[in-house]
């Protein structure tokens, strides 16, 4: 796994140069550093929205969060069990008007389970056979992490989480920390990187 700072997209990004790699918890009105850090080298792999009602304001904040040049990967969703049909047609709506409004921008979704909300998730997809869309783990997934294990597209988590499933499955792509200090955040992923070594083959195949 890499281990790399999740930070506001309010924040200076000065401070965070050394660190090469980032993701960022959009918030509106981003620091205007931004696209220039981004142009002088800085990655920022995954845009992560803010938890809101699936309908047309969360449409517009995916594409307002794209709207900057940051060259981001992936836009992460957060999704709880859809309910009636009401919040169903909802939520595919929505889903369906941003992967039309982001083809041929190389941005892929990944939704991001809330607890006990994966399996119903991914039933869905694979009932409408959504390939374009994944997911994005963290610790509240817990055991219904075999379900989504195919469709990792990134990860979120703290130093003190159980990596122990994601490192049965060989996950080696990033695990982004959330972060406020660049000092504190240089340590944590040092500690990680030293007691989380590279996987080069799963132990179990999804």
């Amino acid at each position: 796994m890499r281990f790399l700072p999740l930070l506001s997209s309010r924040q200076d990004p000065a401070p965070w140069i050394s660190f090469r790699n980032v993701e960022l918890n959009w918030e509106g009105d981003p620091h205007p550093g931004w696209e220039a850090a981004v142009r002088g080298g800085l990655a920022v792999h995954a845009l992560h929205l803010r938890p809101r009602p699936w309908g047309e304001e969360l449409v517009i904040a995916g594409l307002e969060a794209l709207r900057p040049q940051l060259g981001a990967d992936f836009l992460v969703i957060p999704a709880g069990a859809s309910g009636g049909r009401a919040d169903q047609a909802r939520f595919l709506g929505a889903l369906e008007a941003l992967l039309e409004a982001l083809q041929g921008r190389g941005v892929k979704i990944a939704l991001r389970p809330g607890a006990g909300a994966a399996p119903a998730l991914v039933a869905l997809m694979k009932e409408l056979r959504c390939d374009a869309v994944g997911y994005c783990w963290d610790g509240s997934v817990g055991p219904d992490l075999e379900c989504i294990a195919d469709r990792i597209f990134c990860a979120v988590g703290a130093e003190d989480d159980d990596f122990t499933g994601l490192r049965r499955l060989g996950y080696r792509w990033n695990l982004a920390l959330p972060s406020t200090d660049p000092q504190e955040a240089a340590r944590s992923v040092a500690r990680l990187e030293a007691s989380h070594p590279m996987i080069f083959f799963p132990e179990v195949t999804p």
